[in-house]
């Protein structure tokens, strides 16, 4: 299935400087004199350290042959302020991998998305160190590659995945349930955005049954996390949280459900929200044009 058709004239600058009078008006001239329409925009400073970033969306006619010329003279712009930018057509649309192990929830809120054409991306392949997610794919027409793992076998399995990552031309790798931790090396080696999800009861209730943990403690919230993946575990930039109030009549099954719920709905904002451009990572965390 191919992405969505996207509008061809359409493109987003994202900037990041240190706050300064002047900034938006030069680069809202520059595009008003290469005869650009801005359609949306948004900016925050940091109140820290006083950083500066800003996402427009703009319009332009003939795109496509006219993008190289704006690239050319956003530099001196991005000279004088010390603009740190990225400029890229809205129909650019990203390549994602998803990998999964057993627990298939969150794939199947993404590729429900995807078939509506509410996720911009295309998916050239799942991954999987389980067999088990093969007949869920089949409607969608996505291959599963079938890679298993263990601790003999790490080394070379992360040694396949990258290579069929590079063989796919993968701009973003999406964790969805994907019960393998990832090396430093393949973090390194990959080199892309990779986005992960999880129970928000982390480091409070750690390995196997958290939602039975949480049940004896007697936990009030249910939350999930969707973060960017670094070598520090479950320690990258959040992009987006949820959390859903339970109580005493909840039964373990019951938690489970709902932390699933609550689980897709926040991987499939973050991954939209990624796929849209609208975060800009900032050390430890990130700014979220949502």
């Amino acid at each position: 299935m191919a992405a969505p058709a996207l509008n061809a004239e359409r493109a987003r600058l994202l900037i990041t400087c240190v706050d300064r009078p002047g900034v938006v008006a030069a680069v809202t001239q520059l595009l008003f004199e290469q005869g650009a329409n801005v359609v949306d925009s948004h900016q925050h400073t940091e109140p820290d350290d006083s950083r500066f970033f800003m996402r427009l969306e703009f319009d332009l006619p003939g795109l496509a042959e006219r993008l190289p010329g704006l690239e050319r003279a956003m530099g001196p712009v991005a000279e004088r302020f010390a603009l740190s930018w990225r400029l890229t057509p809205a129909a650019r649309v990203k390549r994602m991998a998803l990998f999964v192990s057993k627990q298939d929830h969150c794939l199947q809120e993404l590729l429900w998305l995807w078939k509506k054409g509410e996720l911009a991306a295309h998916i050239p392949l799942v991954v999987s160190n389980h067999p088990d997610a093969r007949e869920v794919l089949a409607p969608f027409g996505i291959p599963l590659h079938h890679v298993p793992v263990t601790p003999e076998t790490k080394a070379d399995a992360e040694a396949a995945l990258l290579e069929l990552l590079r063989a796919h031309q993968v701009d973003l790798l999406v964790l969805a349930r994907y019960m393998q931790i990832l090396s430093g090396d393949f973090i390194q080696r990959f080199g892309g955005p990779i986005i992960n999800i999880h129970h928000s009861f982390l480091p409070a209730f750690v390995g196997a049954n958290p939602y039975a943990q949480a049940h004896t403690r007697g936990v009030k919230l249910i939350g999930a996390t969707a973060h960017y993946v670094t070598a520090e575990l479950d320690a990258g930039p959040i992009i987006e949280q949820d959390v859903h109030r339970v109580g005493h009549r909840n039964a373990v099954e019951e938690l489970v459900r709902i932390g699933r719920r609550v689980e897709r709905t926040v991987l499939a904002r973050a991954v939209a929200w990624h796929l849209e451009d609208r975060v800009l990572p900032h050390g430890n965390k990130t700014v979220v044009f949502s």
